[in-house]
């Protein structure tokens, strides 16, 4: 029998494509970037087309992954007992009837829609939420879901058809705005044998307003409107075709001038928003929790020694890469959270530019003539931070490599435990949701993946952070539970061990001629749920 650990981290790390990319499924149609465009007639059945600036082959398994353009597809196929607003995050009643009414209740009862159904139009069931958070909490089953649930959930039972109980191990209120990780899937599709190493190459039965009609990986994936949706977000589109789009001059070229084939993109480089914006679209910005980030393998001499670490964070020009590779969309990151999140503070450790800090350090440390190979994720706005990053550590006198490659091979390295020095790459916690203590825990843990690959889970100070960590989870007071998860984020950034070095804005650019209703989200990928044809 196939090891369901080992699977369910291979399946895991194809969120941000680290392994190979799936084949197509055969059952699903497979389909052309352009197959399914159609901007004529009166509207009734035109498509709508996106262009997506991330890889459609990472996992699609809801459980498991954190692949920008499979969550927003996702969001559109898929509903969890509760999901949230896109922009707020403002939890609101999905496959639920309502919400919990005291979210602080150990016990939260929840009655499913009537009428809902899968888009093979078989019935939502109390067996069907039962069977995805039985997969979520199982120990033996590494999902990235269970990260967000294992913690505060301690079951879901069915106490009939139509109804369920969430048993929680303590009060846990931010848990209702999570509700939307776990979105709900048929079982008797995802209970067969092979079906889950099916829904990672793409298999997306939901019972969302839209189902998916193709799916082509490295190509476009298609939605129609699932007719006998009767949730809260009514699909407005008879048909949608999503493109990936990953080089950044194609994607731009796709969505301009008078023939552009398409009517929203997400992922718009910074230096073409004038151009854009002349050519009559809306172009739109979102700051959070996007950021580029150092990792550093611990066991990997001299980066054991945290002042090391610490030495070429306090290197980097931060205000230069803000200036010159993100076109002053951005900000050097002062903690962990970006300035907007809820509970941000500025951590105690800053690591403003200080060369002569920086030279400090490495002389305290015993180190001289060190020479640093960066192996950096191909992410278009990341390549174009990395010479400052390489021109500052050169200027302390660190000999220093750029090694850009494609995510896939650099994650896959990852996964093999290949040895490495320093590594570059690009994240957003967002995606998941705005709470401090979910975001973190994304980060860091003692089986966290993140954690795993800088190799530092042994270590006395990660072991202490983890049992802060799971005490501010714990902690039922709102504002002492900010201050917990504050204090251990001053652990998190003196340590810099997987740590920001700016946090950038995110740019959506669409055309109001024919879509209304769009907000650009400060996280990869796009939500049309409350969009429209202009």
């Amino acid at each position: 029998m196939r090891d369901e650990a080992t699977h369910a981290r291979r399946t895991f790390l194809k969120h941000t494509g680290a392994l190979g990319a799936a084949a197509a499924l055969p059952s699903l149609t497979a389909c052309g970037p352009r197959s399914t465009i159609d901007l004529g007639g009166d509207g009734s059945d035109r498509t709508l087309t996106a262009v997506i600036g991330y890889g459609n082959d990472g996992s699609w398994d809801p459980t498991q992954t954190a692949s920008a353009f499979a969550m927003a597809a996702n969001n559109h196929l898929y509903e969890g007992l509760a999901d949230t607003d896109p922009i707020t995050r403002a939890p609101y009643p999905a496959l639920a009837t309502r919400l919990p009414a005291d979210a602080n209740a150990t016990t939260w009862r929840f009655t499913l829609r009537p009428g809902a159904t899968f888009h093979d139009g078989r019935p939502v069931t109390a067996d069907d939420v039962v069977f995805v958070f039985d997969r979520i909490l199982d120990p033996g089953t590494q999902t990235l879901a269970q990260g967000f649930f294992a913690s505060w959930l301690k079951e879901a039972r069915k106490v009939d058809a139509r109804t369920v109980e969430l048993v929680l191990r303590f009060p846990f209120p931010d848990g209702v705005a999570r509700l939307t990780l776990a979105k709900i899937m048929p079982a008797h599709v995802f209970s067969r044998p092979g079906a889950w190493d099916d829904a990672v190459r793409g298999l997306a039965i939901g019972s969302g307003p839209y189902r998916q009609t193709g799916h082509h990986p490295k190509s476009n994936t298609t939605f129609a409107a699932y007719d006998r949706y009767n949730g809260p977000r009514r699909p407005a589109f008879r048909k949608m075709n999503w493109l990936t789009i990953v080089d950044a001059a194609s994607r731009v070229a796709r969505i301009s001038g008078g023939d552009a084939g398409a009517q929203i993109s997400d992922n718009i480089p910074y230096a073409n928003i004038p151009r854009l914006e002349q050519g009559g679209l809306s172009v739109g910005g979102g700051a959070g929790m996007n950021n580029a980030f150092l990792m550093f393998n611990t066991r990997h001499r001299p980066f054991d020694d945290v002042r090391v670490r610490q030495a070429l964070h306090y290197a980097i020009d931060k205000a230069k890469i803000v200036e010159v590779a993100l076109k002053g969309h951005g900000k050097p990151a002062s903690s962990f959270l970006n300035e907007t999140n809820p509970a941000y503070r500025p951590a105690k450790t800053v690591y403003d530019h200080d060369p002569a800090k920086a030279q400090a350090l490495l002389k305290a440390a015993g180190v001289s003539g060190l020479r640093v190979n960066i192996l950096a994720v191909n992410v278009s706005w990341l390549v174009d931070c990395l010479p400052t990053i390489k021109s500052s550590w050169d200027a302390i006198g660190v000999t220093t490599t750029l090694s850009p490659q494609e995510t896939t091979a650099v994650f896959t390295k990852m996964d093999q435990k290949q040895d490495y020095q320093v590594v570059a790459a690009v994240s957003n916690p967002n995606q998941f949701g705005l709470d401090a203590d979910l975001i973190m825990h994304y980060n860091y843990g003692p089986e966290n993946l993140w954690t795993g690959y800088a190799r530092w889970s042994d270590n006395a100070v990660a072991k202490q952070l983890f049992k802060d960590m799971d005490a501010a989870t714990r902690e039922p007071d709102p504002d002492r539970k900010t201050t917990m998860i504050q204090d251990y984020i001053d652990v998190v950034a003196e340590q810099a061990v997987l740590y920001p070095v700016v946090h950038n804005e995110l740019i959506t650019a669409w055309d109001p001629r024919r879509l209304t209703g769009i907000r650009a989200q400060p996280y990869p990928g796009i939500n049309v749920l409350t969009a429209q044809w202009a």
